[in-house]
């Protein structure tokens, strides 16, 4: 058989690991697999917690199962019209903040990609930005700001004050760097301008960093708490705002007898519990979806050097 490049890449991808390699590969992914046990358990557990009843949590039996398993958590959650309506804000806040992040990160990143010989002004611009990850206006000035503009207890006080994030933003820069001059180039021969030189060369080809900067943003924005406490009123909620106000208190002053009497008989942990895996479900769904994008040297190929 001839030995050609291609029989050498099928002997390669065929060759036997030393012992002392088949070790390392091994306590690299058992300790990878004990981190990640690490990570899971505590969300687990409250998984636990929301499926068990309020005898077993009172009594601290949960462990890795629930105990009597039950879905009366479940019940009393969805039956609450506060968690509905923080939920619909943060929904809102995502629906509309992440295509306005992904829009102003990419079209400040693309320009400040290019090199000095035609972006003359290109380091200042990205120091003018880097700056601002060091140093803030503050939190007061920041609130007087809101209400000036007045968005105070709009869902634009929770989009605008964040949608351009430096780090993120830094992010898809490098990558465009990354991308070869060659392909702008066709570009231009062929007679594109820069949105479409964007639009159709650098994005199709970025979907590793923008998949990874699009979960960034979504999932900072999901989890977002402290701005909604500070911008919207409490009926106006977000619903990482809204959790974080039932993990530390319940508001039995706002409850009726009956809900009061209800809760009595269930277990406020396995509460706050149901909400909180609720809370992080839809994230959990999203994740997977873009996780394939995660991958490195989508460009390799596209350039015959």
């Amino acid at each position: 058989m001839k030995y050609t490049e291609k029989n050498r890449d099928i002997f390669a991808s065929h060759k036997i690991e030393s012992p002392g390699r088949m070790v390392f590969h091994f306590f690299n992914a058992a300790l990878l697999i004990f981190l990640g046990l690490i990570c899971f358990f505590p969300f687990w557990y409250e998984v636990c917690i929301s499926f068990s009843s309020n005898r077993a949590v009172l009594a601290k039996e949960v462990s890795i199962l629930p105990v009597e398993f039950t879905l009366e958590a479940y019940a009393y959650v969805l039956e609450r019209l506060p968690f509905w309506k923080s939920l619909l804000v943060t929904v809102e806040r995502v629906a509309i903040g992440l295509p306005i992040s992904m829009l102003l990160m990419t079209l400040a990143a693309y320009p400040l990609s290019k090199d000095k010989s035609k972006f003359r002004f290109r380091s200042f611009y990205v120091w003018f930005f880097f700056i601002t990850m060091l140093f803030n206006g503050g939190m007061i000035p920041s609130y007087l700001l809101i209400v000036q503009l007045g968005l105070l207890d709009s869902v634009w006080a929770l989009i605008l004050p964040g949608a351009f994030n430096v780090f993120n933003m830094l992010l898809l820069l490098s990558f465009f760097r990354n991308i070869p001059a060659g392909l702008e180039d066709a570009a231009r021969v062929d007679g594109a301008g820069h949105l479409r030189t964007l639009l159709s060369i650098f994005l199709p080809i970025s979907k590793p960093v923008l998949a990874t900067v699009a979960l960034f943003t979504l999932v900072g924005s999901w989890n977002s708490w402290f701005d909604g406490m500070i911008y919207m009123k409490t009926d106006h909620y977000p619903l990482q705002t809204y959790l974080r106000t039932i993990v530390y208190s319940y508001d039995f002053g706002n409850m009726s007898l009956s809900d009061q009497m209800r809760l009595a008989q269930m277990s406020p942990k396995g509460i706050k519990a149901a909400q909180m895996t609720i809370g992080a479900l839809p994230i959990l769904l999203v994740y997977p979806l873009l996780q394939k994008y995660f991958v490195s040297g989508i460009t390799l190929g596209s350039v015959k050097e």
